[in-house]
């Protein structure tokens, strides 16, 4: 099984760096995520990167900007997946819309607007379609050198800020009333967790699809809040979970011949299901 795989190496090597960052970098942010109870922005933000991969699409088609010489399609896409996934997630950052919609009921417009809109513009277009239930599929395989040299420096820039403002972070998702209080900024705070978020949700979306984007995000931090006592300490386990899982679904999807971001997913549901388990074993010594 590991011969097999290491044999493949040469011909997806990208694809498997570009999964393991972000297997890394994504449970990274989704311990903010967790940790404040949004788990479904992830989901929302991913299908408006959806919504811009669709509407960059339909733009290509009707300009006929493929043809263009300077003008490369891919960065358009990317672009427009970026733009839409930064504008989902700082709609759905806002706590309470002016009318005083709750941030479920924003989260929930934003997903059901975005995954409905995407799958209409691209309704008369095979090729367009045909992306889009790529991406929806969540496929890693064709990630370029590119996209590995992108992610490793966002995982990069994630990691210096984590360490750096760890304090902040831990105050801000902990206690935002107390953060406000000792003079944090806490909504310049929360506009840019929610860009950094768009940012790396929109291009993981774009390399890998819409599962593995959104499982990443939320099921090692989800596992990392059952196992740790602190929200310091999800900051370290959630990515090692992430990362870990991801090596071990991949040896496994590339072995048995399955799709390794749903494989990377239902490994990642196991190990939340083990850490519910360690969770409800600790409540019971506790009590004894």
């Amino acid at each position: 099984m590991i011969h097999d795989f290491i044999s493949s190496w040469s011909l997806f090597r990208d694809s498997y760096l570009a999964g393991w960052l972000m297997a890394l970098l994504l449970p990274a942010l989704g311990v903010l995520v967790v940790a404040r109870d949004q788990i479904f922005v992830g989901a929302a933000v991913s299908q408006a990167s959806l919504l811009g991969i669709a509407c960059a699409l339909r733009l290509i088609a009707l300009l006929g900007l493929a043809s263009v010489p300077w003008l490369h399609a891919d960065v358009v896409v990317a672009t427009a997946a970026g733009i839409f996934a930064v504008l989902a997630a700082l709609l759905t950052a806002g706590g309470r819309a002016r009318r005083g919609d709750s941030h479920e009921s924003i989260t929930g417009f934003v997903f059901l607007a975005s995954a409905s809109g995407a799958v209409l513009l691209m309704a008369h277009s095979p090729h367009g379609m045909e992306e889009i239930n790529r991406l929806l599929a969540s496929t890693i395989i064709g990630a370029t050198l590119s996209d590995v040299v992108l992610l490793l420096a966002l995982l990069v820039t994630t990691a210096v800020v984590v360490a750096r403002r760890s304090s902040e972070l831990l105050l801000l998702v902990m206690d935002a009333e107390m953060a406000e209080a000792v003079g944090l900024r806490v909504a310049r705070w929360n506009v840019g967790i929610a860009v950094w978020l768009g940012v790396v949700v929109g291009l993981s979306n774009r390399v890998a699809g819409a599962i593995f984007t959104f499982g990443c995000l939320v099921l090692p931090a989800l596992a990392a809040r059952n196992l740790c006592r602190e929200v310091r300490t999800m900051f370290v386990v959630a990515p090692l979970l992430g990362l870990a899982s991801a090596v071990i679904a991949f040896v496994l999807a590339h072995t048995l011949d399955y799709p390794p971001g749903q494989t990377t997913a239902f490994i990642q549901c196991l190990v939340l299901v083990a850490a519910w388990g360690v969770r409800s074993a600790r409540h019971a010594a506790d009590k004894s």
